[in-house]
């Protein structure tokens, strides 16, 4: 009896520390790394049409490295935010919150 209390509390015990990784079980949807420019750009292009793109335009938070994969993943997020979809062709999600700096994804 006392050794099924001990499994029984360590799995208590790993159940807390593994939900507790997890705890705000956010998403974000970011650029495939071999994804191509001219996807890249067409998506951004696309997306900023729809979407408020304001921190990715010169002098926003997200504008630096001004390059398509940053700009891109910021809008691929912004897209995956409206429609709950993280983009198959160009975009890969992942629970690594890929804010930097003063620039914070939504």
């Amino acid at each position: 009896m006392a050794n099924s209390s001990f499994y029984f509390l360590g799995f208590l015990v790993c159940l807390f520390v593994c939900s507790s990784c997890q705890a705000s079980g956010k998403t974000w949807c970011v650029a495939q790394t071999a994804a191509p420019d001219d996807k890249l750009q067409a998506f951004l292009i696309a997306t900023c049409e729809r979407y408020n793109c304001k921190a990715i335009m010169p002098g926003g938070p997200c504008y630096q490295p001004a390059n398509i994969h940053n700009h891109a993943s910021y809008a691929l997020d912004i897209a995956y935010r409206g429609t709950g979809v993280c983009n198959p062709d160009v975009g890969t999600p992942t629970i690594t919150d890929p804010s930097f700096g003063s620039c914070h994804y939504p």
